[in-house]
């Protein structure tokens, strides 16, 4: 997969679903319950215990049917090896230039974290191609729409504090996407395999979103 197609399967669906699970298959589980709620973008933190193979497994069983990606990367050693294990996106909660040189290198899509216009900038300088703006929980939708107005060319996808209740405000103040955890999936859920719920949670957030870009687009 190009990174183009990466960037337009993670544009398409609005929402990366930030999941941890102990295993591959609570894991696999998780992401079949999502998909039928139509999020298809999801990524496996590196705090997931045996989070390689899980990747590896994930990759595997879905194909290019869900686009699996890493989260919590922090070196440009462990982006190259989730890479080699079958993620085809990368995200990290800071910004480091090496992870975003590895990723540009190997064509992988690469979301690193910033928060302040100054750490943004930088690190879409850098070569981001979109930037994780986190922790966005404290701050809300007001901010990216401060942070667009001089930055349009910077896309966005916030991470931290997003639900169903206000997913749509953030696209409509400009975000690309939305990095959504424990609101869309946690631990508690996935234990207690309430899969139903979690399909009908991805079926709201994709909602929001979707309505949202339409009523951008009708304004």
């Amino acid at each position: 997969m190009t990174k183009l197609e990466q960037m337009q399967r993670i544009e398409a669906c609005g929402i990366v679903a930030i999941i941890r699970a102990n295993s591959a298959n609570e894991l696999i589980e998780t992401a079949a319950a999502i998909h039928a709620g139509g999020v298809n973008v999801i990524e496996v933190t590196m705090t997931t215990p045996n989070a390689l193979q899980v990747i590896s497994d994930v990759s595997s069983a879905y194909g290019g049917a869900v686009l699996v990606g890493a989260g919590s990367v922090l070196d440009a050693e462990t982006a190259r090896a989730v890479m080699l294990a079958g993620a085809e996106f990368i995200v990290s909660p800071v910004t480091k230039s090496d992870v975003i040189e590895i990723c540009n290198r190997y064509g992988k899509a690469v979301i690193p974290g910033a928060f302040t216009p100054t750490e943004i900038l930088a690190a879409w300088e850098m070569g981001a191609d979109y930037v994780k703006v986190f922790p966005s929980s404290g701050v809300g939708p007001a901010y990216i729409k401060d942070v667009k107005a001089p930055l349009p060319q910077v896309p966005l996808i916030p991470t931290g504090g997003i639900n169903v209740d206000n997913a749509a405000e953030f696209i409509t103040a400009g975000a690309s996407a939305l990095g959504v955890g424990s609101a869309l999936v946690n631990n508690q859920l996935i234990q207690a395999k309430e899969f139903a719920l979690l399909t009908e949670r991805a079926e709201k957030l994709v909602e929001a979103v979707r309505s949202a870009r339409s009523g951008a687009k009708s304004a």
